[in-house]
């Protein structure tokens, strides 16, 4: 699953650079700063805002709350146009939540802005992912989303410098308001050249085969996977800035933590597509469980700066590799209307992120740590690797199955 330019003749190739840098900057903007710049924040929100450790975990819960049922609203609407327009909404939204995060000292407005920029992030990362995919079929591209989710990296790592650049000389509430003003940088080319749609599967090319939907077992798999995957990944998304500034040598420099797992990010995709395309992507996702599994595990048991930032690093690089995979294969096996597959699958993984910051924040309080949560996701993000070997069995014997007919 290679992500190459190269493929687009010259006739349409700054169109297509245009698409693909409006999903870009989408992303940048509705995730890297409305939603995951409270991670960076989150420290300095503790020391300057008196944010407590059990708040900290509400105001994460919130945010992912609003991301599920942003995902709900995107698989409700079925009509790609409807997409389209909400896409331009939470375009707005994100930048006027971010911007009102510095307007109040008030945990339950907090919460709620938290919520409402939850909601926003569903624009790049489920409504924008749609949008492109299904502008790259329309078009005859290959329908691969590898070079867009290079925005969730870019997002982290602007999001990170932003904090680290602005926090030597403003206070907490004068940042938030700055990263809503770099906001408009991305917000203006997501508006302006992200196309219209299609009417859905007007258009798509005539070979691109449209696949045989899978089992529900094998989709009831998946979900349970995914749901893993977001309870890993919402972990240390949320508290891995918090958790490694209690290390000596990084205390006070957690923005550059977030900015360590931004640059991880950004080029992984790329890595992600070489990988599937040579070993598969099932083979390839299970890889991207195992390093995540890894990077959530060291923080808890070693205190040695270096492994945690390598720690911090591996997620950065895994994180992307298993959103992508999975919402690409998702994308295949559903074209006519991928963003509300993507959405119903999503789901899964909105859940996982509302109950774990909660349960974070709560374990934390009572011990002062973060190292039981931790554990607990060590023992989840097992479990989806379990899982993710039985959808490789499935598929298995669904081609066995194919193969008997044949016969």
């Amino acid at each position: 699953m290679s992500a190459r330019i190269s493929a687009v003749t010259p006739a349409d190739h700054d169109e297509y650079l245009h698409v693909i840098l409006a999903g870009i900057c989408a992303l940048v903007l509705t995730v890297g700063l409305a939603r995951f710049a409270y991670t960076p924040m989150l420290p300095i929100m503790r020391n300057e805002a008196g944010l407590s450790h059990l708040a900290g975990g509400w105001l994460a819960t919130s945010n992912y709350a609003g991301y599920m049922t942003g995902a709900l609203l995107a698989a409700s609407f079925g009509n790609i146009h409807h997409k389209f327009l909400l896409y331009r909404v939470w375009l707005v939204t994100a930048l006027l939540s971010t911007v009102a995060m510095g307007l109040t000292t008030e945990p339950l407005l907090w919460a709620i802005l938290r919520f409402v920029s939850g909601l926003a992030s569903t624009a790049g990362l489920l409504l924008a992912s749609g949008l492109v995919l299904n502008w790259l079929m329309r078009m005859g591209h290959r329908p691969e989303l590898g070079l867009h989710f290079i925005g969730l990296g870019l997002g982290i790592a602007v999001s990170g410098l932003a904090v680290v650049a602005m926090a030597e000389w403003l206070a907490w509430d004068a940042l938030w308001i700055g990263l809503g003003v770099l906001g408009v940088v991305f917000f203006l080319p997501a508006w302006h050249w992200m196309p219209a749609p299609a009417s859905p599967g007007a258009g798509v090319a005539r070979d691109h085969e449209m696949p045989k939907p899978p089992s529900r077992r094998w989709l009831r798999l998946f979900i349970a996977a995914y749901f893993c995957a977001g309870f890993g990944f919402v972990i240390s998304a949320t508290f891995i800035v918090t958790i490694l500034e209690d290390l000596p040598l990084l205390t006070g420099r957690g923005g550059w933590v977030w900015v360590i797992v931004g640059l991880a990010a950004t080029p992984s995709c790329f890595l992600w597509d070489r990988i599937a395309s040579a070993s598969g992507t099932m083979k390839a996702l299970m890889l991207a469980y195992a390093l995540q599994t890894l990077s959530v595990i060291l923080p808890a048991v070693t205190h040695s700066t270096a492994l945690n930032l390598f720690s911090a690093a591996l997620f950065g690089g895994t994180f992307v590799g298993i959103v992508s995979l999975t919402l690409t294969l998702i994308g295949r096996h559903f074209p006519v209307n991928p963003a509300k597959a993507m959405a119903q699958l999503t789901l899964s993984y909105g859940c996982a992120q509302i109950m774990a910051p909660a349960m974070a924040g709560y374990i934390a309080t009572v011990t002062n740590s973060y190292q039981g949560s931790l554990l607990i996701t060590t023992l989840v993000m097992a479990t989806g690797m379990f899982l993710l070997k039985a959808i490789m069995k499935e598929e298995q014997r669904a081609q066995a199955e194919a193969a008997d007919i044949c016969r």
